[in-house]
């Protein structure tokens, strides 16, 4: 555990970072449909969070707790799922602004992230990767995603996209009356 928190803690310092400029994309934010997509990642990432620090409750819960007659587990498992549905709804209800921000990304990035998926799904199961380099693998490759991530929302000009999404739509709802 403690060598797994020593690997995870550039990752999880990337991870915070990015939720946080996704929080200030929400304040930002001029549209309803670009305020509910940024909080829709910000719940992304605290979902990410709550994963990677998923020895975290072993050491603040005791074992036996129960409220309600219910385990952590289950409180959990609600609670994240919850999460899920809000970040599926705020998703389909920003799907415009979703389609126009992954319209904006370069495949080749796309491609990255899955190769970098892949190879990180490769050294959890210890799949061509020995066992013990396997997690060090993983966690490089996670870290990368999460590096991926932060210089993309880094460099993302919220004014100038929403100023352009504004026109795009404005262009639509012309051509459609």
């Amino acid at each position: 555990m403690a060598t797994d928190g020593i690997i995870e803690f550039p990752g999880l310092i990337l991870i915070i970072i990015c939720l946080l400029r996704c929080a200030q994309y929400v304040v930002q934010s001029q549209s309803k449909q670009s305020r509910y997509f940024w909080l829709a990642s910000v719940l992304a990432f605290f979902a990410v969070i709550r994963r990677e620090l998923n020895y975290l409750p072993e050491l603040l819960i005791p074992s036996d707790f129960s409220l309600l007659g219910r385990t952590y587990d289950w409180w959990e498992d609600s609670v994240l799922t919850v999460i899920y549905l809000l970040i599926v709804g705020l998703l389909i209800y920003s799907w415009r602004y979703l389609k126009a921000v992954l319209k904006d990304v370069d495949v080749s990035l796309y491609v990255i992230v899955v190769i970098l998926a892949i190879i990180q799904y490769m050294g959890e199961n210890a799949i061509v990767f020995p066992y013990t380099v396997g997690g060090i693998i993983e966690e490089l490759a996670e870290t990368a995603i999460y590096g991926i991530a932060l210089l993309y929302l880094w460099k993302f000009k919220l004014v100038a996209f929403e100023n352009l999404s504004a026109t795009l739509d404005f262009d639509i709802q012309r051509e459609t009356t």
